[in-house]
């Protein structure tokens, strides 16, 4: 019984983390249609800055507030000058794109701090606490409360403010959320700066837990984020979620399990074969929120929905 409570917690921690990370890459494909692997550059990009200015000035709140703050930024300059020139280009364009900016990113943090990791000097979030018989460290703590502030404050942005509603209406429906008088530009804009934030908070708090950060650590958690994604139903927010802390959960009783069987980073591309060949279009697929929405702009009317203004 201990067992399972151990795995359980685990995979929940890991799939907040996992949350964090594919979160972003949903929100870009959803109103992109491009699959944003440099994401997994802005996820080490993240880990990097919170590690270098948590070392500097010995506040880790500093570092992963400025983190996000900065990886945000890169986020809309990433896709200002690398994705907006060739979007009406052929799909497999910017996905090219993407892999070479990952690369980019990665070589460039090679560069400038080198081949091997780097580590804190004082660990922040050191110690731990007891709960259910189960020792829970701080920073695993710290990881899931990180995810469920972030996702609950997207969620309510999304579904209470106008401008959420209005991004969240541009994801599903870009064409009729243009037609309203929605600036896609700005919600793009929107969307890249959550998504890239995301990405670094899952940075920062990957390199506290595991204490290291280098330049290769974007690669796996990106990776499994885009089985999630598709596990989740593409472009369905909701459904990366719940595969998010499904794919925790199988990768903790799996690795235990199926140890002799399959590799733990081996478990989330299993799962996305076993998903694709039973429900191709992911187990959510997203169909009932792209009608409610419809609903929603036919019954509030243009005026209310023109939220953002058209760029001439």
């Amino acid at each position: 019984m201990n067992l399972i409570l151990n795995l359980t917690t685990q995979g929940l921690i890991n799939g907040a983390i996992y949350a964090l990370v594919a979160i972003g890459l949903a929100m870009v494909f959803g109103l992109l249609r491009v699959l944003h692997i440099a994401h997994a550059g802005l996820f080490t990009l993240g880990g990097y800055l919170g590690l270098v200015i948590t070392n500097a000035t010995g506040s880790f709140a500093l570092g992963m507030v400025l983190s996000m703050v900065a990886v945000a930024a890169c986020g809309m300059l990433m896709y200002r000058f690398c994705y907006e020139p060739i979007l009406e280009q052929p799909p497999y364009v910017p996905l090219i794109a993407s892999v070479g900016m990952f690369l980019a990113i990665e070589e460039l943090l090679r560069l400038v701090f080198g081949d091997y990791g780097l580590s804190y000097r004082v660990p922040p979030l050191q110690g731990a606490v007891v709960l259910a018989g189960m020792q829970i460290k701080y920073a695993e703590l710290g990881a899931v409360a990180m995810a469920v502030i972030l996702l609950v404050g997207l969620a309510v942005f999304a579904a209470r403010t106008r401008v959420g509603m209005a991004w969240r209406a541009s994801v599903s429906e870009p064409r009729m959320a243009a037609s309203c008088g929605i600036s896609l530009r700005q919600v793009r804009y929107l969307n890249f700066a959550i998504g890239s934030a995301f990405a670094a908070a899952a940075g920062v708090m990957v390199g506290v837990l595991n204490n290291l950060v280098e330049p290769s650590m974007g690669a796996v958690p990106t990776y499994k984020a885009l089985a999630i994604i598709v596990i989740g139903g593409l472009g369905n927010m909701g459904g990366t979620l719940v595969a998010s802390l499904l794919l925790g959960l199988v990768e903790a009783f799996g690795s235990t399990y199926l140890a002799n069987v399959l590799d733990r980073d081996s478990v989330a591309f299993a799962a996305m074969l076993a998903v694709l060949l039973v429900k191709p279009e992911g187990l959510f697929s997203g169909g009932h929120w792209r009608r409610r929405l419809v609903q929603l702009m036919k019954q509030k009317g243009a005026t209310q929905w023109a939220l953002m203004k058209r760029h001439s």
